[in-house]
């Protein structure tokens, strides 16, 4: 029985729209719920997840679609949801204020607010009843009603204490005795490094997150300091995963973590942010190793996404579920008897060995009473099979994505995100020019196209944070701007189109004009004329995306070295200097800020290439640029608003060209791509 709609059906949000016919009574982050919580003097239960969420999964299921529950929340509260990718400005308020009273976060969170939106109480999951040593959600709603008619000034004095304590921790100004230098980049590779597995590989303990930014930022270190040791402690890391069930062996791409040490067992759900960052760190991977297997783990996750993950018009989607037919990993696992079933007993004993497939199955849904037995993921038990076994090996693989394609999906989140599709954009656009894979690069054109013709309001100048079926939202956001400049210039980087610059740019100018505090430096996160949220912050962590300032800071450090932009230059310094005392602090916390750090200590190199940009030697020349691990440079031509001295480099023998320069001096120009592979590696 579907049960009647709610205000959430209305909504655009694959999450809001999910939670459209519980029983109870959501509404939409906005003024309507704002004025009816401060006309009924209610308490607000924000509950903040996304689509692919497999505890929002749960707490829906066991709380939200419960009738005494929502007959309770209907009574007391004002109950309003929001899809934390879509609004992450809102969801860090309030992620904000849940770590700092409690030391966690986490999705789904449920906070308690005052009718003027100021937090009093944060919690993530709740079971329906005491257990895993949480209380009931019924009962915590029951608790905080009784303290609220009880204590209603009380409880909103403490809010109001508690806004100004959070706004004077975002607000501050730069310590300006912090100095930004190598030893504080060689000290952070130290410490990045400490918690290193030596076994199974990757930073720390479970649950295992790759988050590449920390990898990648490591690659630069050991580069700056000739560090071999980091450098294999990477590959070494990039290898574990990619054996591992954390990488889909037979359909590509990468689930957002693994639960154990070994990068075994996954949560299941595929974000295109993570699938992004993992290209650029399997792509450095390559350049440093020349190993073919990391090409091919790039070549894996782009194919997952082109099959799956791409509009027909060029926008790539969000995310996949981890969950389908209400079982976390069900289209992902085989059991040894339908595996048996399927092969044949030569490609099924092969199958065995490779993939570790046992009667117990190594996968236990512990979040359902009522768990699948004998579930096996995929993962490289055994790499070493016989190269006589490789052609039973492959038609076993592609009977088994074909009967996996006939299971039930999980749910794909089809909204397209300006920040997400920047990075993409980017690593696509790079993996074009490294692979020398055509395919790539127009599919990257194609993404662009896509972006500025829904995304990208050519007369106000403004890009929208979302669009899904045909309708985009209002939203301003910082990491909409920074990532889609991240990514736009690594297309141009790509490809030398004069197009691609001229719209950087663009984006460059509307993010320092409507994100740039000129008296602190750094990026607000969302735009001064935002007037839903209770705080403005500079978004400083890199956690699984990096921080929209770390972004920011670095394109336009990389823009100003293409293009000559003094203003540019000097907003990102001035940024770089807010946020140096926590990069010396705590260099974990902003691994990606730290290369942008590395980026701005010395003058970058400039490669310009004289040439016309879609002639194949222009095009040999610039794969043999990107070829080369060097990640402090810059790629630029002769023609479009580049830097004055850049257009005055001419053709050597009419040819296209290639000048490596720093400053106003250039070595002698190069023509022969094999020469040039060569000057940029010393």
């Amino acid at each position: 029985m579907i049960l009647p709609s709610n205000r959430l059906a209305r909504e655009q949000s694959p999450y809001l729209l999910q939670h459209a016919h519980n029983p109870v009574d959501w509404f939409p982050w906005g003024e309507e719920a704002f004025q009816k919580a401060r006309q009924e003097r209610k308490p607000i239960l924000l509950s903040i997840g996304y689509s692919t969420c497999h505890w929002c999964h749960v707490m829906e299921r066991e709380s939200f679609e419960n009738m005494e529950v929502a007959r309770f929340l209907n009574a007391h509260y004002v109950s309003i949801k929001v899809d934390r990718e879509e609004r992450p400005d809102v969801d860090r308020i309030y992620m904000f204020f849940a770590q700092a009273t409690s030391g966690g976060g986490g999705w789904p969170l449920n906070c308690f607010l005052t009718p003027d939106l100021k937090p009093f109480y944060a919690g993530t999951y709740f079971p329906p009843e005491e257990r895993y040593g949480r209380p009931s959600f019924l009962a915590v709603l029951e608790h905080i009603h009784n303290l609220w008619q009880q204590q209603s000034d009380k409880i909103g004095q403490s809010a109001r204490q508690m806004h100004e304590r959070l706004a004077e921790a975002v607000g501050g100004a730069p310590d300006t005795t912090a100095r930004l230098s190598p030893a504080v980049l060689e000290r952070a590779g130290a410490q990045l490094q400490q918690g290193y597995d030596e076994i199974h590989g990757g930073f720390g303990g479970p649950p295992k997150f790759p988050h590449p930014c920390q990898p990648l930022f490591l690659l630069r270190y050991a580069q700056r300091f000739h560090d071999s040791a980091a450098i294999q402690r990477v590959l070494h890391t990039c290898d574990c995963m990619a054996a591992g069930g954390i990488h889909d062996q037979l359909g590509g791409g990468f689930a957002r973590y693994a639960v154990d040490a070994e990068w075994l067992v996954p949560h299941f759900e595929k974000m295109l942010y993570d699938n992004a960052q993992l290209v650029e760190l399997y792509l450095d991977a390559l350049l440093l190793s020349g190993e073919p297997r990391h090409a091919a783990v790039v070549r894996d996750i782009l194919a997952y996404l082109a099959r799956d993950m791409t509009h027909p018009a060029g926008g790539f989607f969000s995310a996949e579920d981890a969950d389908s037919e209400g079982h976390e990993g069900k289209f992902y696992c085989w059991t040894r008897a339908e595996l048996a079933r399927l092969l044949s007993p030569e490609e099924f004993n092969v199958v065995v060995a490779c993939y570790g497939i046992t009667e117990a199955g190594n996968f236990t849904d512990h979040s359902r009473p009522d768990p699948l037995p004998g579930q096996n993921i995929l993962y490289l038990a055994n790499s070493a099979i016989p190269s006589s076994d490789l052609p039973l090996l492959q038609s076993a693989q592609a009977k088994m994505f074909r009967e996996r394609s006939r299971r039930v999906r999980p749910h794909r989140d089809d909204k397209i995100l300006a920040s997400w599709n920047g990075l993409m954009l980017g690593a696509l656009a790079r993996a074009g020019v490294v692979l020398r894979e055509d395919s790539y690069l127009a599919a990257a054109e194609k993404n662009l196209a896509f972006l500025r013709t829904e995304l990208w309001d050519e007369t106000t100048r403004t890009l929208s944070h979302r669009w899904r079926d045909g309708r985009r939202d209002s939203v301003q956001l910082l990491s909409a701007y920074a990532f889609l400049l991240h990514g736009v210039l690594q297309l141009y980087e790509s490809t030398l189109k004069p197009a691609h610059l001229e719209f950087a740019l663009a984006l460059a100018e509307t993010m320092v004009t409507r994100f740039y505090d000129p008296e602190h430096g750094g990026f607000w996160q969302s735009s001064p004329d935002t007037s839903d949220l209770i705080l403005r912050m500079k978004e400083s962590h890199d956690s699984a995306e990096p921080a929209g300032n770390s972004v920011a800071i670095l394109g336009l450090l990389k823009l100003a070295a293409i293009t000559d932009r003094a203003d540019f230059k000097q907003a990102a310094e001035k940024s770089l200097q807010l946020f140096a005392e926590l990069a010396i602090r705590q260099p974990q916390a902003v691994p990606f800020l730290l290369g942008a750090v590395d980026f701005g200590l010395d003058a970058p190199v400039r490669l310009v290439v004289a040439g016309d940009p879609a002639a194949p030697s222009t095009r040999a020349l610039l794969h043999a640029i990107h070829s080369v691990y060097r990640p402090n440079k810059v790629v630029l031509g002769t023609a479009g608003p580049v830097e004055p001295f850049a257009r005055t480099l001419p053709l050597k023998d009419n040819q296209p060209t290639a000048y490596l320069c720093v400053g106003h001096t250039c070595d002698l120009p190069l023509t022969d791509p094999q020469e040039l592979k060569k000057r940029v590696m010393n």
